[in-house]
This record gives C-alpha cells, structure tokens and sequence, in this order.
C-alpha cells in the first residue's frame, strides 16, 4: 500500500496538485469557468493531443522520441477521408480501422530503421516525417476536404454526445478513457509492455535477462503511429473537415504533456495517469492564456518555457535517483 509520503513524491501528484491549483485561481477570476459547458469543452479539447501524447509516453518509456506522428495523422486522416468519398464508405469502423493501419505502418517503418541500423530515433522520426508530408503533399494533394464533402458518417459519429444537466460531452472523451485504460493496462499488466519499460532503463540488460529487444523496439513504434493514424481521423470527425497540412506544430505540445506528465527523457519511466494530467494541464494553461488574451506568440513562449523547465526537473530527478 502506497503512504501519504511516497504519494507526495509522485510526479503525478504534484501535476494533479498545480492543475488544481489553476483551477481554482481561473474560477476565481472568472466564476464562468466552472460552468458544465466550459469544463467539458476543456475536457473535449484533451481528446486528441492526449491519444498523441499516448503514443508518444511509449516510446518515450522505450528510451527514444519520436516526433513523426503529425505527419502520421495527417496522412492517415487525409488518405482515409478520400478513400471514403471515393467508395462511399457509409460506416465508420472500416475507415478508423484503416487510418489505424496507415498509421501503424509508418510507425514499423521507424522501427525498422532505428533497431536495425542502430540509428538515432530522433533523426529517423524527423525523416520519416519529412517523407511522409512529401509524398502526401506532392502525390496525393493539398486540397482541404471541407464540410461539404466529408462523409456524413464521420460527421455523425463526432457529433455524437451526451447531455449531461443541459450541457453536452462529447462521446470521444469516453474514446479517450478508453483508449488511456488499454495502454495503461498493456504497459502494466503485460510482459511486452513491461518490456518497453526495461528497454527504455538499459537495452543491453533488457536483452541479458531474455527480453526480445527488436520486438520490444516494433511495438513501441507500431503502437505509436496506429494511434497517430487513429487520432488523426478521430480529429477530422471532430472538426468536420479533413487538412493535408494539419497537425503542423504538434510536436512540441504533445511532448510537453508528456514531460509535464513525468516521463523521462532518458527512458524506463512514465505512466498513463501522469500523461492524462500533463495534457489537462498544457490544455489548461492554453485556455487560461486564451481568457487573458494573451496572442498565440507568447503562447509559445509559455509551451517552449514549460517543456525546458519540466524536462531539468526530470532530469534532476532522475539523476538524484541514480545517485
């Protein structure tokens, strides 16, 4: 059983700590915070930075970085969306299933040439990703899917809600949940998730006590870019059009959430819960900026300050540990 002490010690509880802190300092501000509308559009705004951020705590357990799963969901997305126009697809099963696909595609061909050339993931992921957005772009197109024609299906399935006290949440907060529970619970409570772990602590120990390394490498991967291709189509339901040049930028948001959440940059640690707090809190500061009406220059700023300041406290922390 976990005491008050340990608990205090947790990165999660010191994130759930500021995160209510602002909470409380915005409701103060502005009582119109707490109101049932505006917490679950807070909560709506989570949905697809936090499936990204997911795949990103993967592989940042697994000891690399992967910066490549914009340009994932984007392909995903767009490729799907045309797809559907052009054989009327009326469901959405098949398309998610397939924009999945793509996307767990990229993510294998990242894992390739990281475990067998022994190359650095960051400059693997910035390949593929430059790769990606080329072919996309030159080969396919760059014309934006608008409302007018994105398939009614799509639509439907992201406008669906519940009304909750004359307010609506979005049924892809539930996806959400859904999809943290899976991938907490394949990290946990699984051999090969608990390998990602080990490999991310010391590959070479990871590979002496019997873990299967290049499988560890092509799941961390693969599971990453399935869930960019996965989020990639869930945004375009969401906001009823589809974008080639979409998810541009992405990168330094998600990978914030993720450090914000207690992920280590130098691997073998992380976790599900603290990844879900660290995108409410990124979401959080964004939108108490946007009240203050601070211009989305300066919201950079903030983001990029965030992201220096949490990854020297990881890594402060991390090395106090191995002392």
């Amino acid at each position: 059983m976990m005491t008050l002490a340990k608990l205090m010690r947790r990165s999660e509880t010191a994130v759930f700590l500021i995160v209510a802190a602002i909470m409380v300092v915005i409701g103060l501000i502005n009582p119109a915070f707490w109101q049932a509308d505006n917490l679950f559009n807070l909560l709506r705004a989570n949905v697809i930075i936090g499936i990204m951020a997911l795949s990103v705590l993967v592989v940042m357990i697994s000891g690399g970085i992967d910066v490549s799963f914009p340009a994932f969901a984007a392909a995903a997305m767009y490729l799907t969306v045309l797809a559907m126009n052009a054989y009327g697809h009326e469901g959405v099963l098949l398309p998610f299933i397939a924009a999945t696909l793509i996307g767990l595609i990229c993510g294998l061909a990242n894992a390739f040439f990281i475990h067998t050339f022994r190359m650095i993931p960051l400059i693997v992921t910035l390949g593929s990703a430059s790769v990606v957005r080329g072919l996309l772009l030159g080969l396919v197109g760059t014309s934006i899917v608008n409302i007018d024609r994105m398939p009614p299906a799509l639509i439907a399935f992201g406008r669906s809600s519940l009304d909750i006290g004359g307010a609506k949440l979005s049924v892809m907060v539930f996806v959400y949940l859904a999809i943290a529970g899976a991938v907490w619970w394949f990290l946990s409570r699984t051999m090969t998730g608990r390998s990602i772990f080990a490999y991310g602590d010391d590959a070479e120990s990871a590979k002496r006590v019997g873990f299967n390394t290049r499988r560890t490498v092509y799941v961390a991967y693969g599971l990453a870019g399935a869930l960019a291709g996965f989020a990639g189509l869930l945004h375009a339901s969401m906001i009823w059009l589809a974008n080639p040049r979409d998810f541009v930028g992405y990168e330094l948001d998600v990978i914030a959430a993720v450090v914000l959440g207690g992920a280590s940059i130098f691997g073998g640690r992380g976790s599900v819960v603290g990844t879900l707090l660290g995108v409410f809190l990124l979401v959080l500061i964004k939108n108490s900026l946007i009240i203050m009406r601070v211009d989305n220059t300066w919201q950079g700023v903030v983001v990029g300050g965030v992201i220096v300041v949490a990854t020297a406290l990881t890594a402060w922390r991390d090395r106090k540990t191995l002392a």
